[in-house]
């Protein structure tokens, strides 16, 4: 029975893989507010608490990791080896719970500042230990010129068009899977140095890194998170496990990928008794992350935190 909702729920999610590549946009539609929107190259940033996963080099990868800059924010993209980026709360102040944090971008790039750092840096401050997962990128052009052409040819329809195959996700994405499992295996392996309960870990994903969340969530083996959370990620309705952890949901109605979508996933998640709050603000787009808009999206993190202390991740066990 497991084997058989994990393979539905994958083939169904093939259906909006599309969409997840199109989710890139997150990171080439423009924040509510003035910032530079050109992508310029930079050189990869110091990242001395960065633990390479063990998972090897991206079978096939040609193209070496890269980095630029949009939106004041920064990315990272060609990414073939896994890392994880510790983020600690100060000396006695952890509660205990953690968090596996995956930025999106289309499985093509990373949105490392506002889906990634920010959003751990935040959870650090709450007492909750927060680990940046940059896993491995699908391939995109090294040349930054190149790489911008791909893209506007891939939202235009221009593009190489990619091949219609009932290709099972868990399969087509089992290196970002094998990361998100290694991920969860080094922070509950080191737990005790970093103040860490291993039965307290949990995953947020934002875009893509949601429908990585999911994947970890229903496909990876022992991975098996005490609480997720799907930020603008596919909401499509699945067979939901007995075991389902706690889930967050938040989405703004003009997502111009997922709002229109329906929200299936939440009448799953509910019909089979499983936690589950979802947030539906009326605007905020796509990619609103952890930039200060002056739409109420901005107050989902907020949200997000008030969610964690219901389910007791902000006090240590008794």
């Amino acid at each position: 029975m497991i084997k058989n909702y994990r393979k539905n729920y994958l083939k169904r999610l093939s259906s909006v893989l599309a969409l997840s590549l199109a989710a890139f946009a997150s990171s080439l539609t423009a924040p509510a507010f003035a910032l530079d929107d050109a992508m310029t190259p930079i050189a990869i940033p110091a990242q001395p608490n960065a633990i390479e996963l063990g998972t090897g080099e991206l079978p096939g990868a040609t193209a070496k990791e890269s980095w630029h800059t949009q939106y004041g924010s920064f990315f990272a993209r060609n990414v073939t080896v896994a890392t994880l980026t510790p983020f600690l709360p100060a000396k006695g102040k952890s509660s205990g719970a953690a968090v596996i944090v995956a930025p999106g971008g289309g499985f093509r790039t990373l949105s490392m500042n506002n889906e990634g750092w920010d959003v751990a840096k935040a959870l650090a401050d709450k007492g909750v230990a927060a680990f940046v997962l940059k896993y491995r990128l699908i391939q995109t052009p090294a040349e930054m010129d190149a790489f911008q052409k791909s893209m506007a040819e891939m939202f235009s329809g221009s593009g190489k068009k990619r091949p219609q195959t009932q290709q099972d996700p868990s399969v087509e994405f089992a290196a970002q899977i094998a990361d998100a499992e290694a991920a969860f295996a080094l922070v509950r392996k080191r737990g005790k140095e970093w103040h860490v309960d291993a039965d307290r870990v949990g995953m947020i994903g934002f875009s893509a890194g949601a429908m990585l969340t999911m994947f970890t969530t229903l496909h990876g083996k022992d991975a098996k998170p005490a609480f997720i959370g799907n930020i603008y990620g596919p909401l499509m309705k699945m067979d939901v496990p007995a075991d389902a952890p706690p889930l967050f949901i938040a989405l703004a109605a003009d997502d111009p990928f997922f709002g229109n979508a329906g929200f299936g996933l939440i009448e799953s998640w509910s019909a089979a008794k499983r936690p589950v709050e979802f947030h539906l603000f009326e605007q905020g787009g796509h990619g609103f992350g952890m930039y200060p808009k002056t739409t109420t999206s901005t107050g989902w993190f907020d949200n997000y935190v008030r969610w964690l202390d219901m389910h007791g991740y902000l006090k240590p066990k008794n």
